[in-house]
């Protein structure tokens, strides 16, 4: 069996710490890098029903999307929630590593695995990383329908090969128009809009849209002069759906690596759902726009 250290170089030789943003938070948080690893546990979110779930595989390695300590702090008391993953974690000899924006901007990436879970075409990168001579890493992706579909029909494709949640997929834009090409971004993406402005896209599909961004957005899709065709629709989908795909793929690649190196790693993707979104009510259909007696 490998030690620690050997599968968490092989890691950062996947996502480079490196070419995180530099407010992120990614690497090896718990773990003694001298210890065996026989079983890997991938993971969106380091919360205690993860945790849980570690301890119960027998997992030796947790690999999780998001930071554990984002914003840094004083204390891991059990007595706080983090602490107590700490705690737990620490107990049971269970190693924990964050590739966050760093596994984002990989080739592939997080927006890679979420393309493939669309069954789009990727063609480049949205936002090009500017280091990488082949151009191929960087933040969300540009693809291509493989046939085309309508907004709606796109929407019920997310709908069903995403992991089921409360939220389910939100539409902005007409429901008819034709996508054939397609920008993706796994988690929040509203900050790249002049990106996929430029790119000449179809659709965005992303997470955790706003209101205020894409009301505005929308308006200058459907005023600008410069679109030959219908105004581009968003797609908002739950932050941790976008996510999830990454961790097959990343449980993929070290299942390779492991394969290469004759390890006998044992790797798991975790089912557990942790979108934070528990419940949704649609509204109910009414006479007038505002629902107001005729």
């Amino acid at each position: 069996m490998p030690r620690l250290s050997e599968v968490i170089a092989a890691l950062d030789n996947l996502w480079p710490a490196e070419r995180a943003e530099s407010w992120d938070a990614v690497g090896t948080v718990v773990g003694e890098p001298g210890q065996e690893v026989s079983r890997v546990l991938f993971a969106v979110d380091p919360v205690q029903e993860i945790v849980d779930e570690a301890v119960k595989l027998g997992a030796d390695l947790l690999v999780t999307h998001h930071p554990l300590y984002l914003r840094g702090t004083t204390t891991v008391a059990a007595s706080t929630f983090k602490g107590r993953v700490v705690h737990t974690l620490i107990k049971n000899d269970i190693a924990l590593h964050v590739a966050h924006t760093n596994a984002d901007a990989a080739d592939p990436g997080v927006s890679d695995a979420l393309a493939g879970a669309l069954d789009l075409s990727v063609v480049r990168p949205l936002v090009p990383d500017p280091s990488d001579p082949e151009g191929r890493r960087g933040l969300g992706r540009v693809c291509e329908v493989r046939h085309p579909l309508t907004v709606r029909e796109f929407a019920a494709r997310a709908a069903e090969r995403l992991p089921a949640t409360a939220q389910g997929i939100r539409v902005a834009g007409d429901p008819e128009a034709t996508v054939r090409t397609v920008a993706v971004s796994g988690g929040s993406g509203d900050s790249l809009f002049d990106h996929v402005r430029a790119a000449g896209v179809d659709a965005f599909l992303t997470a955790d849209l706003r209101h205020h961004p894409v009301s505005e957005f929308s308006a200058f899709s459907a005023f600008s002069a410069n679109r030959a065709h219908s105004p581009l629709a968003l797609l908002d989908a739950a932050h941790w759906a976008t996510e999830w795909p990454w961790c097959e793929l990343g449980a993929a690649q070290l299942d390779e690596i492991s394969d290469r190196n004759g390890w006998d790693l044992r790797v798991h993707v975790s089912k557990t759902v942790t979108d934070p979104w528990t419940a949704h009510v649609a509204s109910a259909p009414t006479s007038s726009a505002m629902g107001a007696p005729n």
